[in-house]
């Protein structure tokens, strides 16, 4: 989707004290090879700090500066995570919108995995399309807070799990970058590959059984393979893979060549060089890899965690191109680039 008069006026991320991994090692809370295997140096623990108060932090971060945006003048709040938030029957986004004041901005929660904040860029710019003059503001933030019982950070994914928040404010009025373009595709085929094994119901959250996505991967691409499947299907999702770049790029008016750093959810080195920054010809120096193997994977954020990390330190600048991208359970993937205008806007 090309995005037109879409900009991002405030950029604003919360990230705890990282634990390293020698300390998770000594700990006995994750095997010496994974540290190998997985070239990271930690993990960002929140411990007792609840996933929609980090939202909160992100947030005001990101309203303070986005030159002049106030919470009742949002029209679109929008909370994505991939974890637990709270008590049963309730709502993150509330939280938010009691403690920021929003007023009757429609306040939703989205549930699109490590995806969800592309969702989120899709939903918010027809809606802020609508709004008249360049009035319209959105506010996406993402949060996540791992360090729950049916969680082992270090071994329940193909990366470690950090907890983090990140949050965007949207604008039609000029922001410090402008969203050129964003798509998400999907292969459902792969639908299984983050459940296989497991019941539908009653859902594991309530029965206390831990988390553990590296079973469910591996025992799916055995079932796959036995159909014969596995590889038509990988490659299935890469081609969709290239389409978004393809697409994204071609919407943006952007060539390889103009692109100068990119920012992919973080589930480790191979993951990032092979299916990413090897289709963009891009070395993987051009990518955040070096900041986000200390801070582990943080759900929804990992690309706007280092879109944030690239401005703030000055390693982008005005009329430089950022290419971010992530893959979520579905399996979906997605694809956006940006447009940096100045070096203001995050905090």
């Amino acid at each position: 989707m090309r995005t037109k008069d879409l900009f991002l006026s405030g950029l604003g991320v919360f990230v705890p004290d990282t634990v390293s991994t020698d300390t998770a090692v000594g700990e006995g809370l994750c095997p010496p090879e994974l540290v190998k295997e997985g070239d990271m140096t930690g993990a960002a623990v929140a411990n007792g700090l609840p996933a929609p108060e980090m939202a909160l932090r992100a947030a005001r971060a990101a309203l303070d500066q986005s030159g002049g945006v106030s919470p009742e003048d949002l029209s679109l709040l929008l909370y994505a995570d991939t974890w637990h938030q709270g008590p049963d029957g309730w709502f993150p986004q509330s939280y938010l919108q009691r403690c920021l004041g929003t007023g009757d901005a429609l306040s939703l929660e989205i549930r699109q995995g490590c995806n969800a904040v592309f969702g989120g860029l899709e939903l918010a710019a027809p809606l802020l399309a609508q709004c008249p003059g360049d009035s319209g503001s959105a506010l996406i933030v993402a949060s996540d807070n791992y360090g729950t019982p049916r969680m082992n950070r270090w071994t329940a994914g193909p990366s470690f799990f950090g907890d983090g928040a990140s949050a965007l404010v949207l604008t039609r009025a000029p922001g410090f970058a402008r969203v050129l373009s964003v798509n998400s595709m999907t292969v459902a085929e792969l639908e299984e590959t983050h459940r296989f094994g497991e019941p539908l119901f009653p859902p594991a959250a309530t029965t206390g059984a831990p988390v553990d996505f590296v079973t469910r991967e591996e025992e799916f691409g055995a079932h796959l393979a036995e159909q014969g499947t596995e590889s038509e299907l990988w490659i299935r999702l890469h081609h969709k893979m290239l389409l978004a770049v393809s697409r994204s790029m071609s919407e943006a008016g952007v060539t390889y060549t103009d692109l100068t750093r990119a920012a992919f959810t973080s589930l480790g080195p191979d993951d990032m060089e092979h299916r990413w920054m090897e289709l963009l010809a891009m070395p993987m120096s051009k990518s955040t890899w070096d900041y986000s193997r200390h801070i582990g994977h943080i759900g929804a954020s990992d690309p706007f965690i280092g879109l944030h990390h690239l401005v703030t330190t000055g390693q982008v600048g005005p009329g430089d191109h950022v290419i971010l991208g992530g893959i979520g359970s579905g399996v979906t993937v997605s694809c956006a680039v940006v447009e940096i205008l100045d070096d203001a806007g995050t905090g």
